[in-house]
C-alpha cells in the first residue's frame, strides 16, 4: 500500500517556530502512518517474537513518506505562556483511522488491527 498524500491540521496555540512546528507535525505524520501500515511485533507460531532487532522491525523510511501537507491552526491559549499548546501529539492518532477508511472504501473490508499489512488486508478478504 502507498500512502500518496496526506494533510495534518492542529491547533497549536501561537506557532513561535512555525518550521519547527511542521517538522514536529511532520515526525508525528510518519510515526501514525508506521504504526497504521508496518511497524508491529511479529509471533511465529511457537509464539516467539521474530522480529526482535531493529533490523527486522520495519520502520518508515524517507522513501515511504509521502508529501505532508501540514496545516497550522492558531487560536492563542489565555492564561498559557505565549499562548502555545504541545505539538507533534496530535498528529499521530489519524493517520491509522485514515489508512483503515482508505482500506474500507477500496475493498469493502474494515481492518481493525495495525499494522494494516497487505497479508491481513487479503485474509480479511471474502
Amino acid at each position: 500500500m502507498t500512502v500518496l498524500r496526506y494533510t495534518a491540521f492542529q491547533d497549536v496555540g501561537l506557532a513561535l517556530n512555525p518550521a519547527a512546528v511542521e517538522g514536529q507535525m511532520e515526525g508525528s505524520v510518519v510515526q501514525g502512518l508506521g504504526w497504521a501500515l508496518t511497524e508491529g511485533f511479529d509471533y511465529g507460531p511457537d509464539g516467539h517474537l521474530r522480529n526482535a532487532s531493529l533490523l527486522d522491525y520495519r520502520m518508515p523510511t524517507a522513501l515511504d513518506v509521502p508529501r505532508i501537507e501540514c496545516v497550522i491552526v492558531e487560536t492563542p491559549v489565555p492564561n498559557v505562556p505565549y499562548g502555545v499548546r504541545g505539538v507533534g501529539e496530535v498528529p499521530i492518532v489519524p493517520p491509522a483511522a485514515a489508512v483503515a477508511n482508505a482500506i474500507a472504501r477500496a475493498t469493502g473490508v474494515r481492518i481493525t488491527r495495525m499494522p494494516m499489512t497487505p497479508e491481513r488486508v487479503r485474509a480479511a478478504l471474502p
